[in-house]
């Protein structure tokens, strides 16, 4: 638990998943700076959005603040919901001071004042500007934040093209704003920003929703898990975890007729584009499809094959520990019999780690840079 000072006061603040780097925070400048501008605004009654807030940083200073006005949270992430529950809870704030919305809905407002954190994918936002126009009010203010590394120029063009002109501020402590009033002689087209691209050896088409992993074209770490998969898990519990548009447990369920599939993301989107591509794929067929964090809602000892293609970052930080943290999870939902299928980077290391919970742990397939690992007990 860190502790951050905010024009509203102190908040003491967490990861989720909490974190052993202690380098990392669940706050930044750019959260100060948006925090900050909002301070300097006269008060208002209407509600208040704030978008991409990973760890509920900027929605938990406002509920701290603002009694009387209402607080959004709309986001893509389950991870981020958990964390602003987390640290409503740390700081003593209730459960119904923010009201999260996920991707797959869409804010009603009016709004004012809308907070949002630049995301990594420039396409979620082109989708959130172009759902929140509508629910902006009159002389609405929508602004942008980031760290000034992280922020491409496109972000600009889009806040100008969905809302309005738009000014950029001096940096701060390596942070950055961009402030757009609503244009209400703008009439932006509603973009249409699905992918499609077939799965390999199959019939199958995947469709992604905006904010979706390899959404352009098949990454090469599945691609490469697409060509190992087994056969003959007759009506055993399949998981694909991570799974994104659904291509590993799409092609696990065209391999194992029988078998039993489900579909875990913590993005909303993912699972969503998930849903759609095995409903298309297997009408006559169900499945579960669950937005999670990991493997948190499987009963232990209920799946008899995992697949997974973990991340190796959480927004812009790059390690390992989402990955083991996957592969704990996994060894607990496995049941005696089941195995873990993991590709990633050679460089990772992942057949060392997977021993820490894993007895054996084999090298199914691989190239200079991948490898795909099977790990059982």
């Amino acid at each position: 638990m860190q502790s951050c000072d905010t024009p509203y006061g102190t908040l003491n603040l967490e990861r989720y998943p909490a974190t052993q780097n202690p380098t990392l925070q669940a706050f930044d400048t750019a959260d100060l700076y948006l925090l900050q501008s909002v301070a300097e605004m006269p008060a208002s009654d209407l509600p208040i959005l704030v978008i991409n807030d990973n760890f509920g940083t900027l929605a938990c200073a406002l509920a701290k603040a603002e009694s009387k006005r209402t607080v959004h949270s709309w986001s893509d992430s389950q991870l981020a919901l958990l964390a602003l529950q987390c640290n409503l809870t740390a700081n003593d704030l209730p459960a119904d001071a923010v009201q999260f919305i996920d991707s797959q809905q869409t804010p009603g407002g009016p709004y004012q004042c809308v907070l949002i954190r630049v995301p990594k994918s420039l396409t979620l936002m082109q989708d959130q500007l172009s759902r929140l126009h509508p629910a902006l009010g009159e002389q609405a203010q929508v602004i942008a934040g980031a760290m000034v590394k992280h922020l491409p120029h496109a972000a600009g063009d889009l806040l100008a093209q969905y809302i309005g002109p738009y000014q950029a501020s001096l940096a701060w402590k390596k942070a950055r704003l961009l402030t757009s009033t609503l244009d209400q002689s703008l009439t932006p087209a509603e973009p249409d920003l699905e992918t499609v691209y077939p799965l390999p050896a199959t019939e199958f088409q995947l469709h992604n929703k905006p904010g979706v992993f390899s959404r352009e074209k098949l990454d090469n770490g599945t691609r490469a898990l697409l060509a190992s998969l087994p056969t003959g898990q007759k009506d055993g519990r399949i998981v694909d975890l991570g799974c994104g548009n659904g291509a590993l447990g799409i092609m696990a369920a065209q391999l194992n007729p029988d078998a039993q599939l489900v579909f875990i993301d913590e993005s909303h989107a993912a699972v969503a584009s998930a849903r759609h591509n095995f409903t298309a794929a297997f009408p006559e067929r169900s499945a579960e499809f669950i937005v999670s964090d990991g493997l948190t809602e499987i009963a232990e000892g209920s799946a008899d094959l995992i697949l997974c293609n973990p991340p190796f970052h959480q927004q812009q930080a790059v390690g390992d520990e989402m990955a083991k943290r996957l592969f704990e999870q996994s060894h607990k939902a496995l049941g005696t019999t089941g195995s873990l299928m993991v590709v990633g980077n050679r460089h990772l290391g992942y057949h060392v780690k997977l021993r820490s919970w894993f007895e054996k742990v084999e090298q199914l397939s691989g190239n200079p840079k991948l490898v795909v690992l099977k790990a059982s007990n």
